[in-house]
């Protein structure tokens, strides 16, 4: 497996949307993820996260712009028992609710589609950690949601399962590059290198990522032995 430089990748590309990275510390102790969210338009750049414990939210900057929150307002990051979701949408109630009534992560994406966002139909992104009771019990999935045809019609659902590898992350994001419409992430989700700081991981991504269309960024860390989370949040509307 050749585990690509997270920060070259972020680099190069002006638009890759929102993007989740999931995987284990180098030194094998954490499970780390980090999701970040990009916007072109002012309705989409009008946004924050804000953290209620272990729920993450995006919340309107500025609630008088606000135009359709349908698709940028959302809880990102949510816990039920060991497991954590983190998704680019109002998937993640699906799965919370999939996950209480006793089924799993896969179940309740075969509900959903992709975003009814034409001409993009911007794929759903979802990931899920599965801590479990001890440090070899972490595992975790990641899944894209995306338009069969490019016209909306049919649904394709990809699912991927990773037993986690110390120093190794896996990154999915929704758009392969700036367009018009905006050309769907292709692929499986990439390998990529991780460090074992969290305040350096998330400096890495938030330097790396587009400064005109970088809006937001959560990461978290949370030690396999203890269960003690840390997180980063930053939000270019407050850090200006």
């Amino acid at each position: 497996m050749v585990r690509k430089d997270l920060a070259r990748l972020l680099a190069a590309n002006a638009y890759p949307g929102r993007g989740i990275i999931v995987g284990k510390s180098k030194d094998g102790k954490k499970a780390m993820f980090a999701y970040f969210i990009m916007g072109r338009s002012e309705n989409s750049r009008n946004r924050v996260f804000a953290e209620y414990g272990d729920e993450v939210r995006t919340e309107a900057f500025d609630a008088s712009k606000v135009v359709d929150p349908s698709l940028i307002i959302y809880s990102a990051v949510k816990t039920v028992g060991k497991d954590i979701i983190v998704t680019n949408g109002d998937q993640t109630d699906t799965i919370e609710e999939s996950l209480k009534a006793g089924h799993c992560f896969r179940h309740a994406l075969m509900k959903r589609t992709f975003e009814p966002d034409a001409p993009n139909y911007t794929p759903r992104i979802s990931a899920i950690l599965h801590l479990g009771n001890k440090v070899s019990d972490y595992t975790y999935e990641l899944s894209v949601l995306k338009c069969a045809d490019g016209k909306g019609k049919g649904c394709n659902r990809f699912f991927f399962s990773y037993a986690p590898v110390s120093g190794t992350g896996h990154f999915v994001h929704t758009y392969r590059k700036n367009g018009s419409p905006l050309p769907s992430f292709e692929g499986e989700p990439v390998p990529v290198k991780l460090g074992s700081d969290l305040k350096e991981f998330a400096d890495m991504l938030w330097e790396n990522l587009n400064e005109e269309n970088k809006i937001s960024l959560v990461c978290r860390a949370i030690d396999l032995r203890t269960g003690a989370a840390e997180s980063i949040v930053y939000n270019k509307n407050q850090n200006q």
